[in-house]
């Protein structure tokens, strides 16, 4: 008969279970066989005369069968412990990649919150910080604006701007001696040409108690212009 011959694409390699199983079975099927002699009717001292009976071979299965039982349950446990070990690492795997999710998610709420407060201690400091204004018409201007906005004072920086050149040209140490206030002995005087009386009267606190100070001078013009004239946009002459 041909011979069949497996080529290595076709042929498995038998790993250590079916190595066992097949030893096992190689040995218990030789211990298993038993030879069993039965002779009948013949005479131990003329064996000439007395045809020699062939004696009856028994055989007996039992044992590898049950081996072959055995085997199979072994190989059975094998393959249950390999697909236990396999949830097993497969459950660790999931556990890993939930914890490392978990982590990234924490990660990135703490980078979120910690840039949340960056931005709120920048934007405390640059609340803390004070302003910085030009010392000129423009930065005067800008700043008595600001402090115009804190006290409810109303005004723009055109109709403060328009007014300023009219009285004082933009000089802070502008005073007129002329007209009838300075006949009075109380002449006007700062960017707005205020009288010292109207000064006191209109001056806003945090700013200098000096008629001359133009941010001061700006605020308290605007100030008594808003309660004579309902802003200081209103004024388009002495006032």
């Amino acid at each position: 008969m041909p011979k069949h011959i497996l080529t290595r694409g076709h042929s498995r390699a038998l790993t250590r279970h079916h190595k066992i199983a097949a030893a096992g079975v190689a040995a218990l099927g030789a211990a298993a066989i038993g030879f069993s002699a039965v002779p009948s009717n013949a005479s131990t001292t003329n064996t000439a005369e007395a045809p020699v009976q062939t004696a009856k071979v028994a055989y007996s299965t039992k044992q590898i069968e049950g081996f072959q039982a055995d085997v199979s349950s072994l190989h059975t446990g094998a393959v249950q412990v390999e697909q236990f070990a396999a949830q097993k690492k497969a459950a660790a795997e999931a556990a890993a990649k939930k914890k490392a999710a978990a982590e990234a998610k924490a990660a990135k709420a703490r980078a979120a919150a910690e840039s949340a407060s960056r931005s709120a201690e920048r934007a405390e400091v640059k609340k803390a910080a004070p302003q910085k204004y030009g010392d000129n018409l423009d930065g005067w201007i800008r700043e008595a604006l600001s402090i115009m906005k804190k006290n409810g004072i109303p005004g723009s920086y055109e109709g403060i701007h328009r007014n300023v050149m009219r009285e004082s040209s933009g000089n802070p140490k502008a005073i007129n001696l002329w007209d009838i206030n300075a006949q009075k002995g109380i002449p006007s005087k700062g960017l707005l040409q205020v009288i010292p009386p109207t000064f006191e009267a209109y001056h806003v606190k945090g700013t200098p108690k000096d008629i001359y100070d133009p941010v001061a001078n700006i605020v308290a013009a605007c100030n008594y212009a808003a309660d004579k004239y309902g802003t200081m946009d209103n004024v388009d002459s002495a006032y």
